[in-house]
């Protein structure tokens, strides 16, 4: 277990940058558009701050499929949980999203679409390697 957690923390630490640097992107996009003029430091702290935590967590989940015990599918809920919560709550916490059950709704379809969406494009691509090493094996 422990190098699990050694694992998710390096992994997380390689991308928490990256967090704040798409944070500082839209916050350009924003500005040079006219929708946001100015931002408080406390607006700016805390973005800089739950972005990078947010990439952190991100980044460091995926771990949970190097665990063994863990069948895909309890480990694909438990990646998918994660991730929605992890940016729901930051979401949230920098009034990025409405605290009103329709915003949060929509997110929560939105996200679930996306999940489903990555997960069905990364098995019909493996399931497609897959048979073509098969037929590969079978040839010789």
């Amino acid at each position: 277990m422990k190098k699990h957690v050694v694992e998710f923390i390096r992994r997380g630490m390689m991308a928490a940058w990256g967090g704040p640097v798409i944070l500082a992107i839209i916050y350009a996009c924003l500005g040079s558009n006219g929708v946001v003029e100015t931002l408080t430091v406390k607006e700016v702290c805390m973005g800089i701050l739950s972005s990078a935590v947010m990439a952190f967590i991100a980044a460091g989940i995926p771990v949970v499929y190097q665990v063994e015990q863990l069948p895909l599918p309890m480990a694909i809920l438990i990646h998918g949980g994660v991730l929605y919560l992890d940016y729901l709550l930051v979401y949230l916490m920098n009034g990025w999203l409405k605290s009103q059950l329709g915003p949060i709704a929509a997110f929560t379809v939105i996200f679930v679409a996306g999940f489903a969406l990555i997960w069905l494009i990364i098995y019909l691509t493996t399931k497609k390697q897959i048979n073509r090493l098969n037929s590969k094996m079978q040839a010789q």
